[in-house]
């Protein structure tokens, strides 16, 4: 077993943000392996962020984003549990970066949950009549349709589309490293995003 060194600690301590006993336990569960202790220290997190996510969000910011040819701005509610947090620097920087998803990518919702079912009706019987001719069997065809469904829910959720700097993390992957990170509940309240102009 590989000696874990207060330098080792340290230095995952500044990766990490994580505390000086759960860096050290990292160590010697990963043999002094600095990457698998970070993902141990990630695993954790995520696995504490996840009974974090129930906690009653009550205080928070409303970010503001306006692009750099001044015709698309968007205004964003970010909530979490306590002010300490909310004040936060990486708590703004993570709300501008929300609204800067959204100024980019156009979400007409924060979550799937907010689109009126009516509209999930609809377009379910798009993707229906898309599939009528096709010759496919019935349960087939409802694969496919619930594929679809979820990928409008990646075009038009915000928490479900893919971060604009790292397409392959949806943006709600992005929160919950936040929530592991701060050790509080975040969620987006509501955005309104305006354009002027196509």
């Amino acid at each position: 077993m590989a000696e874990i060194t207060s330098e080792m600690i340290k230095e995952l301590r500044n990766k990490t943000q994580a505390g000086m006993l759960d860096c050290k336990k990292a160590l010697k569960e990963t043999d002094g392996d600095l990457d698998k202790a970070v993902e141990f220290l990630r695993k954790k997190g995520l696995a504490s962020a996840d009974k974090k996510m129930s906690r009653e969000v009550t205080e928070g910011i409303v970010a503001s984003y306006i692009h750099s040819n001044n015709k698309i701005g968007v205004l964003l509610e970010l909530l979490t549990v306590t002010d300490f947090v909310a004040r936060n620097d990486d708590f703004k920087a993570l709300a501008k970066e929300l609204c800067m998803q959204v100024a980019a990518a156009n979400p007409l919702y924060v979550k799937i949950e907010d689109i009126p079912e009516e509209v999930i009706e609809k377009e379910k019987e798009i993707y229906r009549e898309q599939m009528k001719d096709s010759g496919k069997p019935d349960n087939i065809i409802e694969k496919i349709v619930e594929g679809k469904l979820n990928k409008f829910y990646g075009e038009v959720c915000l928490l479900e589309q893919g971060y604009i700097k790292e397409p392959d993390k949806k943006i709600k992957d992005v929160i919950k490293e936040k929530i592991a990170t701060f050790g509080e509940n975040i969620s987006v309240g509501k955005f309104a995003r305006y354009q002027i102009g196509s």
